[in-house]
């Protein structure tokens, strides 16, 4: 009896214990590989997605707060962790890579209003779906936040379903996508050099920061990220887009990465070393966690009556990589292990990632020079592009 009013009481005590349940559960299962294939962390989302599903109770407000740290926490160590190389990756070849994932980006909202307007779906709700297909949980988190700034009623909770709903094949589709690149491409992996030139993702840098600073203080980047994203930007349309709790935090992180390796202030050892690494892992871990406890309630309804979204976050999943891939395959002669982690990149998918280290050889770094060039620019792109899809449904 008690145990069963643990679970259905709502307190802070049941969402800390599943939220706890969720990420263990989630860590656990993403271990397991089946053909070298693995969903990685993703596995929290359906973890909260099952426990959600059939019964759990948590507080919502005690949710939505953990969650949205845990999205700060998550984009302020990305930023951390690719700002050192972000700006120099523009020198060696990063800006026809970022302007494939701006393609990217552009073909993905395209279709987005194309199957709104065809499949006569609320454009508001497309966007949840928008956010689940290309993985994007700050894009998401950004489109909540419009949708509750235009007062839009119960709209928060169809975008979560829809990206809920999304994501999931969204993760495989991804990694299909990279096998059928390789397929079209006819791609011998045996042959395929593993050490092209690349963007560069790190920089050198002194092992000693000077006046000993070695750590920068990350709750001091996180203020001034709020600070930044609070700030309305006009775009000629019913409401003003911002960088919101996600993109504000990464841009001042993103900056103060590369401005404190440039300067000596630490070392690429402190950007990409075990700290700011947890950081990111615990950030996400608690954002999956609390997006999929809040979203699993409906979710199984959602998927009857919906199931369509599911095919919908398919084709945005699939058909925008596939056609800037092949472009950047044939056209700029670019290396297969730099695409694959180029989609994941501009998917901010790590699965994808982890998927192409996996195929790729032993040592070969190509992989994360080319996620991690278009990484932070996507990263701005889905943040934006999330809240404009609200605003033109409005």
């Amino acid at each position: 009896m008690w145990f069963t009013n643990l679970l259905t009481n709502g307190g802070v005590g049941t969402t800390v214990l599943m939220l706890a349940v969720s990420i263990f559960a989630g860590l656990l299962l993403g271990k397991i590989k089946v053909k070298g294939i693995t969903l990685g962390i993703t596995w929290v989302l359906f973890v909260g997605i099952g426990l959600s599903a059939i019964g759990v109770a948590c507080n919502h407000d005690m949710l939505h707060i953990i969650k949205e740290f845990g999205l700060i926490l998550f984009v302020t160590a990305v930023g951390l962790q690719v700002g050192p190389g972000f700006f120099r990756s523009f020198k060696k070849g990063g800006l026809a890579m970022n302007l494939m994932a701006v393609v990217n980006v552009a073909l993905g909202v395209g279709i987005t209003v194309v199957i709104a307007n065809l499949a006569n779906e609320e454009l508001t709700d497309m966007a949840g779906v928008y956010t689940g297909a290309i993985t994007n949980t700050p894009g998401l988190s950004a489109a909540q936040q419009a949708v509750g700034d235009l007062g839009i009623e119960g709209a928060s909770g169809r975008l979560a379903a829809g990206y809920a709903v999304a994501y999931p094949l969204a993760v495989v589709g991804m990694i299909v996508s990279c096998l059928l690149l390789r397929w079209i491409c006819r791609v011998d992996l045996q042959k395929e050099p593993s050490t092209a030139d690349a963007p560069a993702a790190t920089e050198s840098a002194p092992k000693k920061g000077k006046g000993g600073i070695l750590l920068i203080p990350v709750f001091v980047i996180i203020a001034l990220g709020i600070l930044l994203g609070s700030i309305p930007i006009p775009v000629g349309m019913k409401a003003p887009v911002k960088l919101g709790l996600a993109g504000g935090p990464l841009v001042v992180a993103l900056i103060g990465g590369w401005l404190g390796v440039k300067k000596g202030w630490f070392s690429t050892d402190f950007t990409e070393g075990q700290g700011v690494h947890m950081l990111r892992e615990v950030g996400i871990a608690l954002f999956l966690a609390g997006v999929g406890l809040g979203a699993g309630e409906k979710f199984v309804e959602t998927v009857q009556v919906h199931y369509m979204w599911v095919v919908y976050g398919v084709i945005i999943t699939m058909v925008p990589p596939i056609l800037v891939t092949l472009f950047g395959r044939w056209v700029l002669h670019l290396n297969y292990w730099t695409l694959i982690g180029f989609i994941g990149g501009a998917h901010t998918d790590p699965p994808t990632l982890a998927f192409a280290n996996n195929i790729a050889p032993e040592g070969c770094k190509l992989p994360n020079m080319g996620y991690a060039t278009v990484y932070p620019l996507t990263m701005f792109l889905r943040i934006f592009t999330a809240q404009l899809l609200v605003l033109m449904a409005v």
